[in-house]
């Protein structure tokens, strides 16, 4: 005795589910006809179907789509990884929240799984010499990089470079960037 084939046997499933809840377009999206909808609703009929070893049916593969859906996986990738690095470098909860759209039960949760120590208050602000360096810094990068006041993604990355390469926390030179822009130094 032959095997049934299993897409046959996946599609039946399908169309029983569907059915079941009612949603007679997607049956017909399939490509299920009227004829063919009213035999599932006869038990030897759907065995008949079930049973089948030659496919009655086919698969199709939209290329756009799945492409679309691992390109937002690997930008979820991209985010998460992006979040932690913020995180990692001292960010605060409002800036990850602020990009993000991360609660600060996220961000708690976020920072635990990295185990980042907890924090208390505010950073340090920056003193004269510190804040002379990185001003120093901030402009170099600025125009190396063609970064406009307005972007504030652009200016993030730089923020975050300027943190990692001066050891300061990334919510101190966030805070310092966006001063300079809202004083039209930026």
């Amino acid at each position: 005795m032959s095997t049934p084939h299993p897409l046959n046997q996946a599609v039946i499933a399908q169309a029983l589910y569907d059915l079941r809840n009612g949603q007679l377009r997607r049956c017909k999206a399939m490509g299920f006809g009227e004829e063919e909808l009213n035999a599932l609703k006869r038990p030897e009929l759907i065995s008949v179907l079930l049973n089948a070893s030659v496919s009655w049916c086919s698969v199709s593969i939209n290329r756009d789509v799945v492409k679309r859906l691992l390109q937002q996986a690997k930008d979820a990738e991209k985010e998460i990884a992006f979040v932690d690095r913020m995180l990692s470098l001292g960010a605060s909860t409002e800036m990850v929240g602020r990009f993000y759209g991360l609660t600060h039960q996220e961000v708690a949760l976020r920072r635990d799984i990295l185990g980042l120590p907890k924090r208390k208050g505010r950073h340090p602000v920056l003193d004269e010499a510190q804040d002379t360096a990185l001003w120093k810094q901030w402009r170099a990068l600025a125009e190396a990089r063609s970064i406009e006041c307005n972007d504030d993604a652009a200016m993030l990355e730089a923020a975050m470079d300027l943190a990692e390469s001066m050891s300061l926390p990334l919510s101190v030179v966030w805070s310092a960037i966006k001063g300079w822009v809202d004083q039209g130094l930026g």
